[in-house]
């Protein structure tokens, strides 16, 4: 009688295999050979996008100020404004963003459960709430896990901004943790040989310390902290050898273009995303810090809006312009909303019962509108969009397979967005 196994499908001897690697080695599912077929199905009914620009407001946007305004039903002075698509309006603050929403849909209807800073920023980058027992990895980890890195002499992602809270690569290897960048006009610090040492003379010193950890890596290469140096150095290698290292020095671009982008870090970091993704970079997320307006919402949220606005509103027409922005899905996105009611400090409060995002290109409609809160822009009232849907949508724009299993070392079972549900209804 034949084995059982024998007798299965390619996949099920596959699961079969991942299952076993896992209990034995503590590794999760392999994308190069085991998720393969996975990847083909989801990338045949997904979206069109490679790579993603993740802005992400930090602290919690006041969704009735930009992207849901109810034109005088809100406590607040904010008025609305037309935009390039019929029929949706804005928040005045984002006038440069408004001309650009025929190639975007904005998304009313957002929900979470977490209404507390590093509960909702975790819970938003990972669709998994914050335990202290296991780290999740970030959407940037997922893409790295499940395809290959699209140049590999740069990392397979980037974060531009504060890192404090965001969650790297969570259970997966160090080596997919986006490389950070703290000030995108200082560019790589330490990237560069030192003066006096020739590209010969630095190989063979390179070549010679392999030489000498050459006993030691075969002795322990397979721990997770060995591997983890090691893939460090020579990833810091790669990029000193690659030509496109030059994707960091913004100085290369025109005086203009920087100055529409905006002189600030946010500005000059989505034009940063904007160079990187042009040269391979799959996923970079650039923060914008600031929104937690319990006191004077409508002092800072009009300066904070500016810097989106110019940043958001020419990095969507830049890469439009380059014939990028198919390839590229831009989403802007925040932990939680803010009260439509005002508090006694003139600002609004946490509010994650109902906010918005927004997404442009990478497939999905231009000029459309998903979902809606009632007239206080308090509650959902139609097509309720949870956090991990969110983040399913994401990852089916990129064409991953959102439903696949992967194990953990610790041996449970994670999905990209935990139970989340793709809304395929935002794609053209």
């Amino acid at each position: 009688m034949r084995h059982p196994l024998l007798r299965a499908d390619e996949l099920t001897r596959r699961r079969f295999i991942a299952r076993t690697a896992s209990s034995l080695l503590g590794v999760g599912l392999l994308p190069s050979s085991l998720s393969r077929d996975a990847l083909a199905a989801a990338a045949a009914k997904g979206g069109s996008a490679k790579n993603v620009i993740y802005l992400y407001m930090d602290g919690g946007m006041s969704h009735v100020d930009t992207w849901d305004p109810k034109a005088g039903a809100v406590m607040g002075p904010t008025k609305t404004i037309k935009t390039s698509a019929d029929g949706v309006l804005l928040g005045e603050y984002l006038p440069r963003t408004a001309q650009q929403m025929h190639h975007g849909t904005v998304v009313r209807s957002l929900t979470s459960t977490q209404g507390a800073h590093e509960q909702g920023n975790y819970y938003m980058h990972t669709s998994y709430q914050l335990r202290g027992t296991i780290n999740h990895p970030s959407l940037g980890a997922w893409l790295a896990h499940f395809r290959a890195a699209g140049n590999p002499t740069l990392p397979s992602s980037v974060y531009v901004g504060n890192a404090s809270r965001h969650p790297g690569a969570g259970f997966f290897p160090p080596e997919l943790a986006p490389l950070f960048v703290n000030n995108p006009e200082n560019g790589l610090k330490d990237i560069e040989r030192q003066k006096g040492l020739t590209k010969d003379s630095h190989a063979a010193r390179m070549k010679l310390a392999g030489d000498l950890d050459t006993e030691f890596v075969r002795a322990f290469g397979r721990q997770r902290n060995v591997a983890a140096h090691t893939g460090a150095y020579d990833g810091a290698y790669r990029m000193m050898a690659s030509v496109d290292i030059a994707a960091f020095d913004l100085t290369q671009e025109k005086a203009e273009l920087r100055d529409a982008y905006g002189r600030d870090a946010f500005g000059q970091g989505c034009l940063l995303a904007r160079r990187l993704v042009e040269r391979g970079v799959r996923f970079v997320e650039v923060s914008l810090h600031g929104w937690d307006t319990h006191s004077n919402n409508f002092t800072a949220t009009p300066d904070l809006c500016d810097k989106l606005d110019r940043g958001l509103a020419t990095l969507v027409s830049d890469l439009h312009a380059r014939g990028m922005l198919r390839d590229t899905l831009v989403v802007v996105a925040t932990e939680f909303g803010r009260s439509p009611k005002i508090n006694q400090s003139l600002g609004r409060d946490h509010y994650p019962t109902a906010f918005s995002a927004a997404l442009f290109g990478g497939g999905v409609k231009g000029g459309a509108v998903y979902g809606a809160t009632n007239q206080t822009a308090e509650i959902v009232m139609d097509q309720e969009i949870t956090i991990p849907d969110f983040n399913a949508t994401i990852g089916h724009a990129l064409g991953l397979p959102v439903d696949e299993v992967t194990v953990a070392p610790n041996g449970r079972p994670f999905k990209i967005a935990d139970k989340g549900k793709p809304v395929t209804a935002v794609f053209a």
